[in-house]
């Protein structure tokens, strides 16, 4: 697990890490999420990457734009740790 505050730390770790999941917040300090989400759909190495969108937006326009931009998955904060449990689980598979 690798943890980092910023979008641009977080593009830099996913291209030299490759991991399979990446949980990102959608308000990040140097950009926001869903434009970090389309920059990493763009690397072919990062394909198979699982992107869940961590947000305090949780109204169906919001799910739509997470989708759009490339995640996966979107989860509300607080988080339901039950459902990231069981999101994270089929990411493992």
């Amino acid at each position: 697990m690798r943890t980092v505050y910023s979008a641009a730390d977080a593009y830099t770790t996913a291209i030299d890490w490759k991991p399979h999941a990446m949980l990102l917040d959608i308000g990040l300090p140097d950009t926001d999420g869903y434009a970090l989400a389309r920059r990493l759909r763009e690397q072919k190495a990062l394909a198979g990457t699982f992107l869940i969108a961590l947000t305090g937006y949780g109204q169906s326009a919001d799910k739509e734009r997470a989708r759009e931009a490339g995640f996966d998955d979107h989860v509300v904060k607080p988080a339901d740790i039950d459902h990231l449990l069981r999101v994270l689980r089929k990411v493992s598979r």
